[in-house]
């Protein structure tokens, strides 16, 4: 599945580096033209506009918005007229819940989904993976189920199985 991805910042453009590198293909926007062109030039297809971006990428679209909370509705606004039923928005930002929730709805009634996944993993996350916090309609999460392998983090520690130590139970700052 080829993803879009709107914003470039270093989580944004990292996310886009990971995808690749696990066989995704991408499509790329940012205010920037410099951030798009940093990606060009590692062979992503780059989009001069939202709508070039919407243009640019196979139906249905998933779309992935890596942009301040602040700015979410605005991008929303400005894409809008691009997409078709069965589309996809992703948020990866830190949105408050009641605006996803609220973006839920009003994209339902176009019959666009939305799902929000809250992403942490900072400039680590190209080579360390990204922990992904996933809310939406199953069968639009688990479509999206290829995208979020690629950039969630593989077992890269062996897992504990002992027990469980509290490490301030020897500093006298909680109770034992």
């Amino acid at each position: 599945m080829q993803l879009g991805m709107v914003g470039l910042g270093r989580m944004g453009a990292n996310m886009v580096r990971r995808l690749q590198n696990g066989g995704r293909g991408c499509v790329v926007f940012d205010r920037s033209p410099e951030a798009v062109s940093a990606l060009i030039s590692e062979n992503t297809l780059g989009a001069s506009s939202l709508s070039d971006l919407a243009r640019k990428l196979e139906r249905p679209r998933a779309i992935w918005l890596m942009v301040p909370a602040a700015v979410v509705d605005d991008t929303i606004a400005n894409l809008l007229p691009q997409l078709e039923a069965d589309d996809i928005l992703i948020d990866g930002g830190n949105s408050y819940y009641v605006d996803d929730i609220r973006r839920a709805n009003e994209l339902a009634s176009k019959e666009i989904s939305y799902v929000d996944v809250g992403t942490s993993g900072g400039v680590w996350g190209l080579e360390r993976g990204y922990c992904l916090m996933i809310g939406g309609q199953q069968k639009v999460v688990e479509c999206l189920d290829p995208i979020f392998a690629s950039l969630a983090p593989g077992a890269v520690a062996p897992r504990f199985f002992g027990p469980i130590v509290d490490p301030l139970a020897s500093t006298g700052l909680v109770d034992a």
